[in-house]
């Protein structure tokens, strides 16, 4: 089979196919071998590896997978890609291919029966418009995967590794940062995709940690104050606290709390470190 990765190739086999790029299903094929041999090095894939990939495409990064892998399972949701798929990764035995929404999917007992219980890798060029909710999914339900390396948006990757007091800073990079260590890998620009995004693109693992890097009294209730504290960033962490309901507390008391954690409670969340939002909520709690 000829490259993937070769444009010319790529246009003949979509054509073959009858297949048509879909902008609501954020579509956009990688065309550069180098940027993939990166993913795969970034995800540091072995052969005893178990590998979960969201969204293949016409499988050119399920195919480099498959190569060092021990057993690649890739979700599509687009049905017309099917019979792409069937083709381009013909006579690989360590491949299963699922059809269905990585969001709607019960990804625990798919991981269960497809890796048997095995801990994963989840490798993927993710379409924009559903990274964070998948992101979010991964981290929040507790599934078996020691790292994920994925394709995002430069932005995206940008809040998920930012440090405090940046514009970047967020939930999003709060959450992230709770759960794994995150390390860019490479920058991918617009030409390296078939058809080309309006915006460049980031390669970005996300090492999952043994443990949380702060302790907080309840982990739900500490994101439900994260949530609460970045919809309202320009306000003083004070006022947001006193308007979210999180707290019985009254101005003095919560003023007193906050001092007594070593926080200035006219400060503002993006200026927190992790370990002084984890300090703010176990004094609230």
């Amino acid at each position: 089979m000829q490259s993937l990765t070769s444009p010319r190739y790529l246009k003949e086999l979509l054509e073959r196919h009858g297949f048509h790029f879909s902008k609501s299903l954020g579509q956009n094929f990688l065309i550069d071998r180098n940027i993939l041999n990166k993913i795969i090095e970034g995800a540091r894939v072995t052969s005893s590896d178990y590998c979960l990939e969201v969204g293949p495409g016409v499988g050119t990064l399920t195919r480099a997978l498959a190569e060092k892998a021990a057993f690649v399972a890739a979700v599509e949701i687009d049905k017309r890609l099917l019979p792409v798929l069937e083709e381009t990764l013909e006579g690989l035995d360590n491949v299963r291919v699922i059809h269905g929404d990585i969001l709607k999917l019960d990804i625990g007992r798919l991981a269960a029966d497809v890796f048997s219980g095995s801990p994963f890798k989840v490798v993927a060029n993710l379409p924009y418009y559903i990274t964070t909710p998948i992101i979010m999914r991964f981290l929040e339900e507790d599934l078996p995967f020691t790292t994920i390396v994925i394709m995002v948006q430069k932005e995206v990757a940008e809040r998920m590794s930012a440090a405090p007091g940046t514009k970047d800073y967020g939930a999003l990079t709060v959450a992230v940062q709770y759960y794994t260590r995150p390390r860019i890998v490479a920058r991918a620009p617009a030409s390296v995709f078939m058809p080309p995004p309006k915006v460049d693109s980031v390669v970005i693992a996300l090492e999952r940690r043994d443990e949380p890097p702060v302790m907080v009294k309840d982990k739900a209730g500490f994101f439900r104050m994260i949530s609460a504290l970045f919809s309202q960033r320009r306000k003083t962490l004070l006022n947001t606290l006193l308007a979210s309901g999180l707290t019985d507390l009254g101005k003095e008391d919560l003023t007193h709390r906050l001092a007594s954690a070593g926080i200035d409670p006219r400060r503002r969340a993006e200026t927190l470190s992790l370990e002084e939002l984890a300090r703010l909520y176990n004094s609230i709690a």
